[in-house]
């Protein structure tokens, strides 16, 4: 089928607040649309082909790679975070290709090390704009990405780009003005609670896996009691590791199931009806419903307390903080080691601290390991 009869098709079968590929605001450079995909999909597709993708695969998300092959890293939980988009934006008849895209898209500035590298590049480049990774995203995808002859970046939609500039998590406070103070679509904002679910839960199971968190531990916490009571309850017998997976799924369940029902809730209590009241909207559709907010800020307690904080985790946060220091600071007195691609960049954007932000930021946990090496010991080729 033909792209202008999708595009019809679309129209008629999705809701009145879905985002609309025929009503892209389009693209910062003019181009040709294509023969037979939608806009969204071509976003997609260009976010999965691009480089900063497939480094995400040995990016941290709580463990460092070499911690062992079981634990999620960005790339997976992006592709979690992806799933649990497509299957909400599905029940709610929006459009799950933005809603995918945006959910691909929304890790690509990670730095390595996770969320404690990006506290470590945000206070070296304190004096220089800082470093926020949504808007370190947007320059993955609009300035760093080099793939197209004919402009910089991926060029995707306004659409993709405002999802990305505006994704607002306990872990991401953005604050671009380029995009308004408009709400952004609804897919974009079903994706920040997707975020949520997807982090908590592979938090919860990577954390029992490693060991660092204990069954018994859970035993305090409402909303995992609660499934693993009825577990036990219906299957007697059942082994420890079989209680973890099947009690993650089924909070999963749960609260993609509460997001569906809350949202379509809060429509009809917000009157919201065209697209034009989603924008101008005082606050986000997407959202829990109170009860589940209660038990899940909960759990996001006791992970603070007892997997973010835990030692191991706080020395490998150290260790990152060690590495990405030594890296930029050896970078900045001599720039002349960054690879001459990079180097040539200094004299195009006259920031020394950004163009070393920007490689660092684009290096898998791996390759600054590797580099840190190369740079600090005698023996290790250069």
């Amino acid at each position: 089928m033909f792209r202008v009869e999708r595009e019809k098709k679309e129209k008629a079968e999705l809701s009145e607040l879905a985002a609309l590929n025929c009503l892209s605001r389009g693209r910062q450079y003019p181009e040709e649309e294509h023969q037979y995909r939608l806009a969204f999909e071509r976003d997609r597709d260009r976010i999965i082909h691009c480089s900063a993708f497939r480094r995400m695969e040995y990016k941290t998300q709580v463990f460092f790679y070499h911690e062992g092959d079981y634990f999620r890293t960005r790339l997976t939980h992006s592709l979690e975070v992806a799933q649990i988009s497509r299957s909400v934006a599905l029940a709610l008849d929006l459009n799950e290709t933005l809603a995918e895209a945006v959910a691909l898209a929304h890790d690509l500035g990670h730095t390595p090390f996770g969320h404690a590298g990006e506290r470590v590049m945000d206070n070296l480049m304190a004096d220089d704009g800082g470093f926020e990774h949504n808007l370190q995203t947007l320059r993955v995808v609009d300035h760093l990405e080099d793939r197209y002859p004919n402009f910089t970046g991926l060029n995707l939609t306004w659409e993709v780009r405002e999802g990305i500039a505006k994704h607002c998590t306990d872990y991401d406070q953005p604050e671009i003005a380029a995009f308004g103070d408009n709400q952004p679509s609804l897919e974009a904002q079903i994706v920040e609670l997707a975020d949520e679910i997807a982090y908590n839960n592979h938090d919860l199971d990577d954390g029992l896996t490693s060991g660092m968190l204990e069954l018994e531990e859970l035993a305090g916490v409402t909303l995992w009691r609660t499934v693993t009571d009825s577990i036990r309850s219906q299957m007697p017998d059942v082994s420890g590791t079989m209680v973890k997976h099947e009690g993650i799924r089924r909070i999963i369940n749960m609260q993609v199931s509460d997001l569906i029902f809350n949202i379509g809730r809060k429509i009809k209590e917000m009157d919201i009806r065209t697209r034009e009241d989603l924008a101008h909207a005082p606050d986000r559709v997407a959202a829990f419903s109170p009860e589940m907010e209660e038990i899940n800020r909960e759990l996001k307690t006791f992970l603070r307390e007892n997997l973010y904080a835990h030692y191991r985790v706080t020395r490998m946060a150290e260790k990152a903080q060690r590495i990405l220091t030594d890296l930029f600071n050896a970078y900045l007195e001599k720039p002349k080691q960054l690879p001459p691609t990079t180097y040539r960049k200094i004299e195009k954007t006259g920031s020394v601290k950004r163009v070393i932000c920007d490689y660092m930021a684009g290096m898998t946990d791996k390759f600054a390991l590797e580099e840190h090496r190369k740079l600090f010991d005698p023996h290790e080729k250069v």
